[in-house]
C-alpha cells in the first residue's frame, strides 16, 4: 500500500486487494468441503484377464534299445550295429539337443554273462558322444 503525502491531489492508482482475497478464500472452503461430498464410489465389477493356459511339455522322447549280447554283438532298437556306428549314433542324439531334458533315454540290456569291459566300453562311448540319461533293463526271465 502506497501512503500519500497529501500534496498530490490526483486519484489514488492502487487496488485493494484484501476483498479479492476475502472472496477466494471463501470459495476455497466452499469446494473444499462440497467436493468430497459429491465423489460417489461405484462398484462395478470388471473383468479379469485370464492368464493364457500353460504349454505342455513336449512328449520326452522315445527310448533307445541297446542290447548287448555275451558274444559281444550290438543291438540298436533290434537292427544289429556296430561299435563304429553306435558311437556315430550316440554322437549325433546327443548333439541334436543337448538339453537332457530332451535327450532320449539309452536302456542298455545285457545279457546275464556279458563280459563288464563291454558293457563298460558302450558306457564310455555315450558318455564321450554327451549322453547324459542311460539307464539299465534286466534281462526279461531272470
Amino acid at each position: 500500500m502506497a501512503f500519500s503525502t497529501g500534496s498530490s491531489s490526483g486519484p489514488m492508482a492502487d487496488i485493494n486487494v484484501t476483498p479479492l482475497v476475502d472472496v477466494m478464500l471463501v470459495l476455497l472452503i466452499i469446494f473444499m468441503i462440497t467436493v468430497p461430498m459429491l465423489s460417489h464410489k461405484i462398484k462395478i465389477d470388471l473383468p479379469q484377464p485370464t492368464p493364457p493356459p500353460p504349454v505342455p511339455p513336449p512328449p520326452p522322447p522315445e527310448p533307445i534299445n541297446l542290447v548287448v549280447k555275451s558274444s559281444g554283438q550290438l543291438f540298436w532298437n533290434d537292427t544289429p550295429i556296430t561299435e563304429e556306428a553306435l558311437q556315430a549314433q550316440l554322437g549325433i542324439l546327443a548333439k541334436k539337443d543337448p538339453r537332457p531334458e530332451n535327450q532320449p533315454e539309452l536302456k542298455i540290456r545285457a545279457d546275464r554273462n556279458t563280459k563288464y569291459q563291454l558293457i563298460a566300453t558302450v558306457m564310455a562311448d555315450a558318455k564321450n558322444a554327451g549322453m547324459v540319461k542311460i539307464g539299465f533293463v534286466s534281462p526279461q526271465g531272470e
